[in-house]
């Protein structure tokens, strides 16, 4: 990976290179190696912008350089002269000084006779080490300066890059199949949500499938969770500064927050997170340690003033619903709840299918003061997790340095959904700093005052974006249990209303989620709607049915199952929602 990574960023180079072949004065800002590829941001001159027939001659340019066999060579310059060098580039000169304020090193990278770039490396020796045929400029996106909207916005290029043509080509494969099950293109095809310009973006409105699915999930997760002893909390929306001050949030987060001022003048902001409110409930009186784990869930709306460039549908929005749950114990009390939170976690995703890795993310040490606490605290609570990781059999997780909360190290579980991709989603966290701000405590049995930790923990995290995943995930086809609509009962006629009725009445009263399509249109026409319409099963009622009494049962994934009496329909899919349920 490691190696990709070298080719990844070499290409960046190779891209920039053919960018000034293009228009030589513009302006390039960075071009790092991501995930499947590259990018490069690029301020182009007045009037050159290009347009994606140019990249099919950038990507063309790019291939003669390597077949080249260029070298990358490394050499380390002095603050001056490097400001020399890139003094017509003020994005350059930005990176110079973050360079040198942090005291680290300032290279360059020379690639060719007279191309070369600020850079950190690292690089491939030569580009006879890249496949011609292994990777692809894809497409032009804007994109503010280091993301800040207030900076100017750049043009920016990205490519795929991969070691192996059969690779590139299996990865296209299936970003195809990704663009049929986009979740903003079928979470409204299946009427689930909505958004409003009159509302704003990154706002969601909730049709009524849509909300009938939020709460089935969040119903699953909530009998998950009261096996183990958990209750449930409310809290306001929006909370007094002061909160947030005493907690940390407000210096961490406060340019993502919405703020209100009232007519009194007392600043309130829009919650972004619930536990310094679920801390404020365990502080409402004294506790013993006999009462503990006290253990609080609570499904709510969080808001964040995130940037209109950064929105992704429900994968990224200003209003998400967090499944959150906040457990205060003694520290002997820590392996136990956390076992039980994993116990939750992986029985819900694996109702789905969606297999899970596991990553300890913990403190970046170069840099404490991103974080609450001192090393102490943390070096107990990473500990306690990586212990804990070992007993239940992870011994294959990965180390996130410097992925950690600022107050605290967490278990993080990355989900692989059925076309490979993999998605940061369930969390648990471990905060000894949350309740010493606080000052929450129990009384020990000897009487003495003892300090109590929390522990964070959210199964689907919020439930907008694990929607936008299970979307994708099935292509909108839930599971019988899960599906908005469960079964369709269909007429051949205005004459089988009546029967139909009947039927249709009968699965509600069974608690099967059903509708009756009646309307006077053909039953060709009903049947591919209905199956746009992924529901598990349709019904046809016709002449046949109605004579014998019997419905003609179709199914979304076996095909036809023929005619047969309604109550063994019925009984079917019981069976069903109990084996997908347990």
């Amino acid at each position: 990976m490691e190696e990709l990574t070298r080719i990844r960023h070499s290409l960046a180079h190779l891209l920039a290179m053919a960018v000034l072949e293009y228009d030589s004065k513009a302006k390039l800002a960075l071009g790092p190696a991501i995930e499947n590829g590259f990018y490069y941001d690029i301020e182009f001159s007045e009037g050159r912008n290009p347009s994606p027939p140019d990249l099919k001659a950038f990507e063309k340019n790019m291939k003669k350089l390597v077949l080249e066999k260029l070298s990358f060579e490394c050499r380390e310059i002095s603050p001056e002269e490097a400001r020399k060098k890139f003094a017509d580039n003020p994005y350059k000169m930005e990176l110079i000084d973050g360079i040198i304020e942090r005291g680290e090193k300032i290279t360059v990278y020379k690639t060719g006779d007279d191309f070369t770039d600020l850079c950190r490396g690292g690089h491939v020796e030569s580009t006879g080490e890249i496949n011609p045929d292994a990777f692809a400029l894809t497409h032009i996106a804007g994109a503010y300066w280091r993301g800040d909207e207030k900076n100017a916005m750049l043009t920016r290029i990205y490519g795929l890059a991969f070691e192996t043509p059969s690779a590139l080509a299996e990865y296209r494969k299936m970003q195809e199949e990704a663009k049929k099950r986009d979740h903003k293109i079928l979470g409204p095809e299946l009427d689930l949500f909505t958004f409003s310009p009159l509302v704003g973006a990154g706002l969601p409105l909730w049709t009524p499938k849509g909300t009938t699915l939020r709460m089935l999930l969040d119903d699953c997760v909530w009998n998950l969770r009261k096996e183990y002893g958990y209750e449930r909390v409310e809290i306001p929306h929006i909370t007094k500064k002061d909160l947030y001050e005493k907690s940390g949030h407000w210096d961490k987060f406060k340019d993502e927050l919405f703020r209100i001022t009232t007519r009194e003048g007392h600043e309130f902001a829009m919650k972004p997170m619930n536990c310094p409110h679920h801390c404020q409930i365990y502080a409402r009186k004294p506790w013993s340690y006999r009462d503990l784990p006290q253990r609080y869930a609570n499904t709510t709306m969080c808001y964040r003033d995130e940037q209109s460039g950064e929105l992704a549908g429900l994968m990224r929005a200003r209003s998400f619903t967090q499944d959150d749950a906040h457990v205060f114990c003694r520290e002997a009390e820590v392996k136990d709840e956390v076992r039980a939170i994993y116990n939750i976690v992986t029985e819900f995703y694996g109702m789905f299918g969606i297999a899970l890795e596991v990553r300890l993310s913990i403190w970046d040490k170069e840099h404490p003061e991103k974080y609450l606490g001192g090393e102490e605290s943390w070096r107990k609570s990473v500990d306690t997790l990586e212990k804990l990781l070992y007993e239940l059999g992870r011994k294959d997780f990965e180390w996130g340095i410097g992925e950690a909360a600022f107050y605290g190290p967490k278990i993080d579980f990355m989900g692989k959904d059925s076309l490979g991709r993999k998605h940061q989603i369930a969390t648990i966290q471990l905060d000894m700093n949350m309740p010493e701000r606080f000052d929450l405590a129990c009384t020990n049995e000897e009487g003495e005052r003892e300090r109590i930790v929390m522990i964070h923990a959210a199964v689907m995290g919020s439930i907008e974006r694990f929607l936008s995943i299970l979307i994708e995930h099935t292509g909108g086809a839930f599971p019988f249990s899960l599906a908005p609509v469960q079964t369709a009962v269909l007429t051949v006629s205005e004459k089988h209303n009546e029967y139909a009725k009947g039927v249709w009445s009968e699965l509600k009263k069974c608690g099967i989620r059903a509708e009756l399509w009646n309307e006077n249109e053909s039953l060709g026409k009903k049947i591919r709607n209905v199956k746009l319409q992924k529901v598990p099963y349709f019904l046809v009622i016709g002449d046949k049915e109605v004579e014998s009494q019997t419905v003609t049962v179709e199914s979304r994934d076996e095909g036809a199952l023929g005619a047969g009496a309604l109550a063994d329909f019925i009984h079917r899919t019981t069976n069903l929602t109990k084996s997908q349920t347990s």
